[in-house]
């Protein structure tokens, strides 16, 4: 892994400020969009007090950089799966609590970095980890020790490929994503729990019981098309079952709570982008504020 150091002083017109940034970049942002890494590093390097530069060449040496990360506040380069990866291993070490995380975001999956509020443009971006402010967002934690911050999905729908201006149509304009998605996969495994790819296709009826806060929701003689739960608000799960319909379409069944369960005959889901499963039961809690991201002000 290599590591560079770099210290700029502040002018009396600059917004640099007197913090010490530890900036983490990953290989697939490295290996996709190398300008726009460049232009990250820069913006932050001259808008910082002190930059440390990391860039690993794998999982281990990301998890590595951000264990020995001191008091300088973490900046991910990267994608979506960066992101997701930063988030699960600071859970895991039981320090998102304590920890501001500050993202630029830089790939083809992008998608939950839009949905989060985070710009995509590397130079705005990067002046948002200087300039912005930390916002404390909710997130779900599941009974295997699985974070998510998007949402989940029961059962998987196919992941869209993201469409690019630049790129004509065909199998070529296809791998970046698809490397992006083999990454998450890799890198969010849990030893605990299957996790692949998303299959192609629709997914048919499913029979689920979805409780929540131990309040039955819809039971296993209801099949059901659908069922997504998301971080809400003020600490809560927002539910959406929508039942099978036959005929006139069923209305979505929609409840509010801090603990979601669902169980029925194994089903697989997804968690953000990444396929879970197959399980016979799963449990998501919602945690109020349990991570900060660093967000544009205002």
């Amino acid at each position: 892994m290599a590591e560079v150091a770099t210290s700029a002083s502040s002018s009396a017109n600059s917004s640099a400020r007197s913090v010490s940034l530890l900036v983490v970049v990953d290989p697939v942002a490295r290996r996709l969009d190398g300008e726009s890494v460049r232009i990250a590093k820069d913006v932050l390097s001259a808008g910082a007090a002190h930059t440390k530069v990391c860039l690993p060449d794998g999982p281990e040496e990301f998890a590595r950089a951000l264990r020995r990360r001191g008091s300088r506040r973490p900046v991910v380069v990267g994608d979506d799966s960066a992101l997701l990866r930063a988030v699960a291993l600071l859970h895991r070490q039981r320090e998102l609590a304590g920890c501001a995380l500050s993202v630029v975001p830089v790939g083809s999956a992008l998608g939950l970095a839009r949905s989060l509020g985070l710009p995509t443009g590397a130079v705005a971006a990067a002046r948002t980890v200087l300039d912005g402010a930390e916002r404390r967002l909710d997130l779900l934690v599941d009974d295997s020790d699985g974070v998510v911050l998007g949402a989940v999905g029961i059962p998987p729908a196919p992941i869209p490929v993201p469409e690019r201006e630049d790129a004509a149509p065909g199998p070529a304009s296809l791998r970046p994503w698809l490397r992006t998605c083999q990454s998450l996969v890799r890198t969010l495994a849990s030893s605990r729990t299957a996790r692949t790819a998303v299959a192609p296709g629709t997914p048919g009826p499913a029979r689920l019981r979805v409780e929540v806060d131990g309040v039955t929701l819809v039971d296993l003689d209801q099949p059901v098309e659908g069922v997504s739960v998301t971080p809400g608000a003020a600490g809560m799960a927002a539910v959406e079952v929508r039942p099978l319909s036959v005929g006139a379409q069923a209305s979505p069944l929609t409840a509010s709570g801090r603990t979601v369960t669902v169980s029925g005959a194994h089903f697989r889901y997804r968690a953000d982008a990444v396929v879970c499963g197959p399980v016979g039961t799963r449990t998501w809690v919602a945690r109020e504020g349990a991570w900060g991201l660093t967000l544009p002000a205002g």
